[in-house]
């Protein structure tokens, strides 16, 4: 069997972050689909990160979950080819209801930004020079 890593994350609103990810284009996980789940595919890689509905996925893990109003429990990054396409995912995200918490910029040799999603888990989009 293949050894696979893929990451679990509460959110208040399933319906809301399916729109939120679908409408930047990300790949749908099919087969992944509930009131409680929605799954997306992230990366070349196939990484998978599953959206539960938080009271689902405190019951799983049986304790509370990180309030990202006071920090942060991880930040994922995304790989971006040029500096056009980091600037497109921040157009992207705020015409899809995201919060760009640090807009496009060069810094130390790279170019990125970084986001909140609506229920504030946060990603950088990051362009290697």
């Amino acid at each position: 069997m293949k050894v696979q890593i893929w990451a679990n994350l509460g959110v208040k609103d399933v319906a809301k972050t399916k729109a939120f990810y679908t409408q930047l284009g990300i790949t749908k996980n099919s087969g992944h689909e509930s009131n409680d789940l929605t799954s997306f595919i992230f990366g070349d890689e196939g990484f998978v990160i599953h959206f539960f509905k938080d009271e689902q996925l405190k019951q799983a893990m049986k304790s509370d979950l990180a309030d990202l109003t006071k920090g942060n429990e991880v930040i994922f990054t995304i790989s971006a080819e040029t500096e056009a396409e980091v600037n497109e995912w921040a157009t992207k995200v705020e015409a899809a209801g995201g919060t760009v918490f640090d807009p496009p910029k060069a810094f130390q040799g790279m170019y990125g930004c970084a986001f909140a999603d609506p229920d504030g888990h946060k990603f950088n989009i990051l362009k290697w020079k």
